[in-house]
């Protein structure tokens, strides 16, 4: 929607990882947009790649592209002064330069790197080349950047000429524009997605378009602009962004906030009661709960560094799991057995599959489920229930026209996903 208004903007290429495909292709549905490819990393390598595997496909498509690169996180309050950056910046993107946005700093903020504006460009009266890129700097420094006025935040977006990228890429990154080149004459269509070849792209280095391109390039120019802008990195800026109550609290689902000011508090399924709280960040989730200090915020990713080193799983599996059916969740579990909520679109279908380690129990709670059990296939609908035993071929298919909810019991020695024999999928998974 922040680009909603913009002249000559062709449909968007997504690069996300292959977990999030399913969840991706749901939310353009909801906005009722077709993109233009999801392209599907099967690891994460940093912004370089991803832009490089974009202006490669775009060049395909059309040589003149031009890519204007925006994490998909951003918070942009004033949309026409966006618009307003982005024409300068095409203006220069068409006379060869990079241009990035420099944001306006509102204070000496340690969570965003910074860019330091060198000579002013005779082209244009409203941007700069760039001098240099900061990497996030202690208080003290960010607050010596803030008073010279020679500095913005970086905000991490770009636009330039797809071929112009390119070619700086493979000037001063010659191995990263060849592991992507390889990725994508490697890759293939996979129904509305672009597979990148899963060897090349693996072997590409990881690195971003700032250290990769934009701090070695003599082509770098920054627009400044303020625009209400905000990479809600962290639930502290979410705060900042957010509609505050009385007492300055930001309050999101069944919450009872007794006291407190200058608070977040969200739940998401249950109760939760804050009193006497002051600058907290509180979350409840499905998976865990989060209490902090605001000025803390930033610490959590120590903690997932933590979570990733004791090997644990909360930040990698959570309760809600996209596919291209439907979703499920993950209510309870216990020794010997699983239970999930289910809900499949209709018209959609699970492949037709068989488990070696588990048999699983089918209780439809609202709309109609086709059920294909070994030779037998029924038709089955409110209260009603199945039974598929192990080592079973069956099916489960949605042939109303409201979404099919479903409770799922699992019971066996192993219930992981990777006990699924697919035989036959129409989303062609393996």
């Amino acid at each position: 929607m922040r680009l909603h208004g913009l002249p000559h903007l062709a449909s968007a290429i997504v690069v996300c990882n292959e977990d999030h495909r399913f969840m991706v292709s749901e939310q353009f549905a909801e906005m009722q947009m077709i993109p233009q490819r999801i392209v599907l990393e099967p690891a994460g390598r940093n912004t370089a790649p991803a832009v490089a595997v974009a202006a490669i496909l775009s060049l395909r498509a059309n040589p003149d592209a031009m890519l204007l690169v925006l994490p998909a996180d951003h918070l942009i309050q004033d949309t026409p002064v966006f618009h307003r950056a982005i024409r300068q910046a095409e203006a220069l993107a068409e006379d060869g330069y990079l241009a990035t946005f420099g944001i306006a700093p509102g204070g000496p903020e340690i969570c965003y790197g910074y860019i330091e504006r060198g000579q002013h460009l005779d082209e244009c009266k409203d941007a700069y080349r760039v001098s240099r890129f900061v990497e996030k700097p202690d208080f003290a420094t960010a607050q010596q950047f803030i008073n010279s006025g020679e500095f913005f935040w970086n905000s991490g977006m770009f636009l330039f000429r797809a071929d112009r990228y390119l070619e700086e890429l493979q000037r001063y990154r010659p191995d990263i524009f060849a592991a992507c080149q390889a990725a994508v004459d490697g890759g293939s269509q996979d129904m509305k997605f672009w597979r990148l070849d899963g060897g090349a792209f693996q072997s590409c280095p990881s690195d971003s378009v700032d250290y990769a391109v934009m701090e070695k390039t003599d082509r770098a120019v920054v627009v400044p602009v303020d625009m209400g802008w905000s990479d809600i990195g962290n639930w502290s800026s979410l705060w900042e962004a957010s509609e505050t109550e009385a007492g300055g609290n930001v309050v999101q689902g069944d919450v009872i906030a007794e006291d407190c000011t200058d608070c977040l508090v969200r739940s998401e399924h249950r109760l939760v009661t804050a009193i006497g709280m002051r600058d907290a960040i509180i979350v409840e989730t499905s998976d865990a709960v989060l209490v902090v200090d605001k000025g803390s915020a930033q610490q959590v990713k120590g903690v997932v560094e933590k979570l990733k080193a004791q090997q644990r799983t909360e930040h990698i599996n959570h309760r809600r799991v996209y596919r291209p059916w439907g979703y499920y969740e993950n209510i309870d579990d216990g020794h010997r057995f699983l239970v999930k909520r289910m809900m499949v679109k209709p018209g959609a279908k699970l492949s037709l599959q068989m488990h070696h380690h588990r048999a699983e129990h089918w209780i439809v709670v609202s709309g109609t489920a086709m059920v294909t059990r070994g030779e037998e296939c029924v038709l089955l609908g409110e209260n009603q229930s199945t039974y598929i035993p192990m080592g079973v071929v069956h099916r489960l298919e949605n042939p109303g026209k409201v979404p099919l909810q479903m409770i799922e019991v699992q019971s066996g020695g192993y219930l992981k996903e990777d006990d699924i024999v697919r035989i036959e999928d129409v989303y062609r998974r393996s």
